[in-house]
């Protein structure tokens, strides 16, 4: 299993409306708005980094009001 953070910026005002609508994508275990330089915090699961990248493409940068992504893989040293 691999979980990755997903940090979100959004357009002004939509913050809310980004994460509710992210929190009930299958894969993602969180979302929400915050402030600082990104709107949008979300924690996803997924079986392989192959699937997380789907989700995130396919699924998370599909939603209304996204502007950018980052993907930050949790790692276990």
């Amino acid at each position: 299993m691999v979980h990755a953070y997903i940090l979100i910026q959004t357009e002004v005002g939509k913050a809310a409306e980004v994460a509710g609508e992210i929190a009930g994508l299958p894969g993602v275990t969180t979302a929400e708005d915050v402030t600082g330089p990104y709107d949008v915090i979300v924690r996803a699961e997924a079986d392989n980094v192959d699937l997380l990248g789907q989700l995130v493409v396919a699924n998370i940068q599909n939603v209304s009001g996204i502007t950018r992504t980052l993907t930050c893989p949790v790692v276990h040293l």
